[in-house]
């Protein structure tokens, strides 16, 4: 079995790079310039197609590489919530969610060519948020940076002031071509 020269993060993702780094992993930060499909698949088909899109254009150019690519969502009912573009459509989405139950979707995508591996794994947690007044939602805020945030929120900053329940795991660990695993 052939052995990638290096391991390549496509995403710009601080939540993963923190989740790469803090697992001990030595790895690149190479975020693919590829259009992210926003609508029009369901929540679950749609990270999958993104992380897969990321990890693609990665691996195309460097097929030496292991690269990882990966994509994270929020859904209430069927209707998608991606990263907020502004502070208010932050506030908006929090607000959406207050005293509802969600599901957080996150696919996964990683792919070493001329080692001939193609891993695909999802996964997808229902979180029930508190019911929030807008001193609560004013104070997450003010605390968390949320616009990088699939849903406007990150459960793990912060999330005793929102989250009221969520499903284990938050975050899946994948065994890699080299026999280290990986959190997502």
């Amino acid at each position: 079995m052939k052995t990638p020269n290096e391991f390549l993060l496509a995403s710009g993702s601080a939540r993963r790079l923190k989740l790469l780094t803090d697992a001990g992993w030595r790895f690149s930060v190479q975020p693919p310039n590829v259009e992210e499909i926003e609508t029009g698949l369901p929540p679950a088909e749609l990270v999958y197609e993104n992380a897969s899109r990321k990890a693609k254009v990665v691996s195309a150019k460097q097929p030496k590489a292991l690269v990882l690519g990966s994509d994270t969502t929020v859904a209430i009912d069927e209707e998608i919530l991606n990263k907020p573009t502004s502070m208010p459509e932050a506030k908006e989405m929090l607000r959406h969610l207050s005293g509802r139950a969600h599901k957080v979707h996150t696919a996964v995508k990683i792919l070493f060519i001329e080692g001939s591996v193609d891993l695909d794994i999802s996964i997808s947690n229902r979180v029930q948020f508190k019911k929030l007044n807008e001193a609560v939602i004013h104070e997450y805020l003010d605390q968390v940076y949320t616009l990088d945030k699939a849903g406007g929120y990150a459960i793990q900053e912060k999330g005793g002031l929102i989250i009221e329940s969520y499903e284990e795991p938050l975050s899946a660990p994948v065994r890699m071509a080299t026999g280290q695993s990986v959190l997502i």
